[in-house]
């Protein structure tokens, strides 16, 4: 399913308003075609009942499909902002008197601007087995760790620093780790399959209409579609169309290279 969400967002919506109109057009032609002639009559009376059902069989299934992924969307975006967080402690920790906060300043700069370039999007993402970002990480471990050491930095001060640093790669492996969701393959098949049945008894309603007038049809495919795209734009922050913002580590990317934390800015 990985490849799906990883088109981009046109792709998506032509695939799904294409995949709509073509089932309501084989819809129409198919009850023709498979419908004997003395029972094409009962056709609308079977079928018009069946349409508030089936719309809200759809309309139930796609609320939940696109609120759940939807929400996950907005936990991503909350994850990089606690990555962000994370990393304006350390970074104010590494100011704390007696600490050398150059070498920690420069390790945690350079494990955030590794991390964007190297693991923001695509399967890297979602693997954290990046091999310039295992590097920038072992780096920043080991500044931020010699520094705890160092006697005269203090108990409360090395305390501040590993756990700030603690919350750093946390904080990473919680995004590589959510980098790597799918949506569900049952949302998928039930949403695919109620609108489909949408379609296909929407397209039975109009089979003996003229095409102008089934054109009418158009609309309840196009929702159908639609939702179909929209739920596998969603569902893979990290590699499909809406990739999560990268901002909030960028803005600490920028306050270490101007010297904000050390006060020189």
């Amino acid at each position: 399913m990985s490849w799906l969400t990883s088109l981009p967002a046109v792709a998506l919506v032509v695939g799904g308003l294409l995949v709509a109109f073509l089932a309501a057009a084989l819809a129409r032609i198919g009850v023709r075609a498979l419908v004997p002639v003395g029972e094409q009559d009962r056709v609308p009376q079977i079928a018009t009942p069946l349409m508030p059902t089936l719309g809200a069989a759809f309309a139930i299934f796609a609320a939940l499909s696109l609120a759940s992924e939807a929400g996950y969307l907005r936990a991503a975006e909350g994850l990089v902002s606690d990555e962000a967080a994370s990393a304006s402690r350390l970074a104010w920790a590494a100011t704390s008197p007696q600490v050398q906060s150059e070498p920690i300043d420069a390790a945690l700069l350079d494990y955030l601007q590794t991390t964007r370039a190297r693991e923001w999007q695509g399967t890297a993402a979602a693997s954290g087995d990046d091999p310039a970002t295992a590097r920038a990480i072992a780096r920043l471990e080991r500044s931020v760790r010699a520094e705890a050491a160092r006697p005269e930095v203090g108990t409360a001060t090395d305390t501040e620093l590993v756990v700030s640093l603690d919350g750093v790669t946390s904080s990473r492996r919680a995004r590589v780790a959510a980098a790597g969701h799918e949506v569900p393959g049952l949302y998928v098949v039930t949403l695919m399959v109620s609108g489909l049945a949408l379609i296909v008894n929407s397209g039975a309603l109009v089979f003996r209409s003229s095409l102008r007038t089934s054109l009418l049809v158009v609309g309840v495919a196009s929702v159908v579609g639609l939702s179909l795209a929209l739920l596998f734009a969603l569902s893979a922050p990290w590699r499909g169309p809406f990739i999560v913002s990268g901002h909030p580590l960028d803005a600490i990317i920028g306050d270490l290279k101007s010297g904000f934390f050390g006060g020189r800015s």
